[in-house]
Formats: C-alpha cells, sequence, structure tokens
C-alpha cells in the first residue's frame, strides 16, 4: 500500500529531528523557496500527489501567500489536513478548507478527482507564556515610560523630560478574550494588585479563571471600567477592527491599551486619532494591521511602546510549536485526527471526515 506523504512548506529551526522521525510513517516532502504560481504549478502537475498532511509555518506565507479559497482549491485531492505553526491563524481562511468537496461527488481515491474536507490545526497552547509575558512587560513600560527612560540615558540625558509614570495598583484591568493567553496574562498580572475583569463571548468556566477575574458581559459596560485594557482575541472577519472609533469612545478616558494578539481587531487609524485626542493615554503594541508597515501616527510620537512582533520570539517558546506542529502531523497520519483543532471546525468533525473516506490508510 502507497505510504501516505507529509510536505512542509517553509523552515523548520529547531525541531528538525523530530520532523525527520515522521519518516517511520510517511515519506516527507519539503518546499522552501518558490513563489505562489510556482507552488500551484506543482500542485497541477501532480508534483505532490499523495500528500495527506501539509505543515506550514508562519513565514511560509511569503512562499505561497494566503490559504485563502483559491490556493486551498489548488491543494491535491489527498490532502485532508493544514497543521498551521501559530495561535494565530489569520494566514488561512477556514470556510473553504472546511467546504471543500461539500458539493462534489461521493468520496473517490485519491487518484480520482473528488475532493474531500480539510481539517486545520494551529499552536495555541505553546504560546501562552511567552505572548503573556511580552503583554506584561508592554504593560508596565507603557505605564512607566520606562523606554524614554533608557533612550534619555544612553543619550547622555540622564532622565530627561520623563514625566511620572503610573503604578499598576487599585486599577482596573481589562482582559479583552480569556483564552490561553488571556487566562496567562491574568496569572502574571494578579501579584501586582491589579483588579482584574475580562470579556469574552460568554463566561469561562471556574477552572480557567484561577485568578476570579469578573466577567463583564455588555462590551460598552466593559470598555467604560477599564483603566488599562490588554487585548487577547483571535482576528476573524468577524473581530477584524473589533476596536473601532465607536467602541474606543466607550473606553475610559486615558486608558492604556496593549496588543499583543492581531493587530487588525483595532483600526489603528482611529486608535491614532484616540491618542491625538488623549482619549487613549498610552500604547503598548506588538502587531500591526499592515505589519510590518506601521501606521506613521504611531512611530510619530515619542510615549509608545512598540515592538515588532516579538511575543513568541524565544528559543523555547519557537521549538514548543514546533513540536506541537508535527504533533499534530503525526496524530493525522496516524489517527486521522489533529491535537489542536482550529475553533471554526470542532462540532463539524463527522461531517468533514465523511468526505474523506475513501482516502488512502491515515
Amino acid at each position: 500500500m502507497t505510504r501516505p506523504i507529509a510536505l512542509l512548506i517553509g523552515i523548520i529551526d529547531h525541531a528538525q529531528k523530530e520532523w525527520d522521525a515522521l519518516n517511520d510513517i510517511a515519506d516527507l516532502k519539503h518546499i522552501t523557496t518558490g513563489t505562489r504560481e510556482s507552488v500551484i504549478a506543482d500542485f497541477k502537475s501532480g508534483k505532490y500527489d499523495g500528500v495527506v498532511a501539509i505543515y506550514r509555518t508562519f513565514d511560509s506565507a511569503k512562499i505561497t501567500g494566503r490559504f485563502d479559497a483559491d490556493l486551498v482549491s489548488q491543494l491535491p485531492n489527498s490532502v485532508r489536513f493544514v497543521c498551521h505553526n501559530g495561535a494565530g491563524y489569520d494566514q488561512i481562511d477556514i470556510e473553504p478548507c472546511t467546504a471543500r468537496g461539500k458539493h462534489s461527488p461521493a468520496p473517490a481515491p485519491v487518484s480520482g478527482s473528488s475532493e474531500i474536507g480539510i481539517f486545520v490545526s494551529h499552536t495555541p497552547s505553546a504560546v501562552n507564556n511567552a505572548t503573556a509575558n511580552i503583554a506584561i512587560m508592554l504593560l508596565l513600560m507603557t505605564l512607566r515610560q520606562a523606554h524614554r527612560a533608557e533612550a534619555s540615558l544612553r543619550a547622555g540625558n540622564w532622565r530627561g523630560d520623563l514625566p511620572l509614570g503610573h503604578d499598576p495598583d487599585n486599577k482596573v484591568l481589562g482582559i479583552l478574550g480569556m483564552g490561553g493567553i488571556g487566562t496567562a496574562f491574568s496569572v502574571r498580572a494578579q501579584p501586582f494588585g491589579m483588579n482584574l475583569v475580562y470579556h469574552n463571548r460568554k463566561p469561562v468556566p471556574d477552572a480557567a479563571n484561577p485568578t476570579g477575574a469578573r466577567y463583564i458581559a455588555d462590551l460598552g459596560t466593559f470598555l467604560g471600567s477599564c483603566d488599562m485594557l490588554s487585548i487577547h482575541m483571535p482576528l476573524t472577519e468577524k473581530t477584524r477592527h473589533f476596536l473601532g472609533k465607536k467602541e474606543l469612545a466607550l473606553c475610559k478616558d486615558g486608558v492604556v491599551i496593549v496588543n499583543t494578539a492581531r493587530g487588525a481587531v483595532i483600526d489603528e487609524a482611529a486608535l491614532v486619532e484616540a491618542l491625538e485626542s488623549g482619549k487613549v493615554s498610552g500604547v503598548g503594541l506588538d502587531v500591526y494591521e499592515d505589519e510590518p508597515a506601521i501606521h506613521k501616527g504611531l512611530l510619530a510620537r515619542e510615549d509608545l511602546v512598540l515592538l515588532p512582533h516579538i511575543g513568541t520570539w524565544t528559543i523555547e517558546t519557537q521549538r514548543k510549536m514546533e513540536i506541537l506542529v508535527i504533533e499534530n502531523v503525526r496524530s493525522a497520519v496516524e489517527k486521522g485526527k489533529v491535537v489542536t483543532m482550529v475553533f471554526e471546525q470542532k462540532g463539524k468533525e463527522e461531517e468533514i471526515a465523511a468526505r474523506g473516506k475513501a482516502s488512502p490508510r491515515l
């Protein structure tokens, strides 16, 4: 029987040995260079027929572009799993992966023409601690303007014109998105004496809220209660510009905002306006709406803390993420399911899997 194939798009930096070990269950192929056009041409030529699972790195978007509906439609019919390296998966359009083959005839073997549904996985738990650490650092640096103090010192001007900072004690810290990262952030924030509140689609179970942060269901009430706001929600079409001009106007005057999630959750132009008006008094950002491009209104200000998307930029976390992707690939090949499936596909497993029953042994 033909062995399944696992395809790596991009480069593994810290877990090459573990990737190579997958050779005991699958043939391994690799794309490290090329363009979207050349990759699609290779898909069409049959070069990657038989690929069951794809490991895609975050940086592989430089090769393939987004995994949008067009690219998904070009994938070999054999592909059943896309295993993404990253907690955020806005580079992948989930709906066309889920729906692929939905209106096709009954599933056929890989050599046939029918398409089958694709499961998508990501790496949520692996990034929690590192991203939460960066969020805490951004919050404290913004409150104390530590970056300006260092810049003055290096310029030989001791404290320079550094304004007085603020203490976090007894202030209300709002967590927008109490998932894995938001929870890890709340645990780190609690010792600083802040009063924790959070907003989600629905309250989390007590077991997932170790700090006892208070749930506020109404977004306007939530925003109006926060002295500081930290964003930890995924980027989807529903959350794009979740904080726009209207929502920022609902915030407490002088709010401090930290974002380590995805830049486009905030309307950057509206954020710049809120900074200029004083509605927002400070910002700490690790992500941007059109990164690596940054709004000129943000770059022009010295009172903001701006980092180049380094939330998971540690040796330990990068390795954990790569290992988790490889675990997803192994589980996909051996068991026909991934370990950390994206939220949008949960509850649809039987529907998606049913369209792949005639595929090769997994």
